[in-house]
């Protein structure tokens, strides 16, 4: 019985150390974005992108499989590097707002982060807890998320807030 309660702490201990572990590592090398393009097909032809990022070269390629392990969702992808760089870079990415609300959020609301990609992963939680309630369908939303995603990550204000802003009585928007 005893043994258990050991495994069991043991278990505890090892799974904040790996929350810890990838909560720095996002603060180092992850980032919370939101891109919104042009889509003729969308209703308001712009389509918004959400999405979890962490970037990381190929020697630690390995690093990337854990978090997507961890967090059961994603993919990786490979930036093919043509330059004087020796590596290859990797991107492991969640664009899902489903793993994004009930996976990515979640995580990072309890374990917080502590650089500035905290004010973009705020940010990023409102834009995508909108998209969940399909806000993003309306011109509003559509308009708000371009509005609060030009706050992020340092960004020069957005081709779509500009044009939604200046047509907002236009209805071919």
């Amino acid at each position: 019985m005893r043994r258990n309660k050991a495994i069991t702490a043991d278990n505890q201990q090892e799974r904040l150390k790996t929350k810890g572990w990838i909560v720095g590592y996002t603060d180092g090398e992850g980032c919370f974005t939101v891109s919104i393009v042009r889509n003729r097909r969308s209703r308001f032809k712009w389509q918004v992108f959400p999405e979890f990022v962490i970037t990381q070269g190929e020697k630690s390629l390995e690093s990337l499989n854990f978090i997507k392990k961890w967090f059961g969702c994603g993919h990786i992808f490979i930036n093919k590097r043509y330059d004087n760089h020796n590596e290859h870079l990797y991107r492991y990415c969640v664009r899902s707002i489903k793993d994004l609300a009930e996976i990515i959020v979640p995580f990072f609301e309890k374990n917080l982060l502590k650089t500035s990609k905290k004010k973009d992963f705020q940010k990023f939680r409102e834009i995508v807890y909108m998209m969940q309630g399909q806000k993003h369908f309306r011109k509003s939303g559509l308009l708000k998320i371009a509005r609060i995603s030009a706050g992020m990550n340092r960004k020069v204000a957005s081709k779509v807030l500009r044009i939604l802003r200046d047509y907002t009585s236009d209805r071919s928007i």
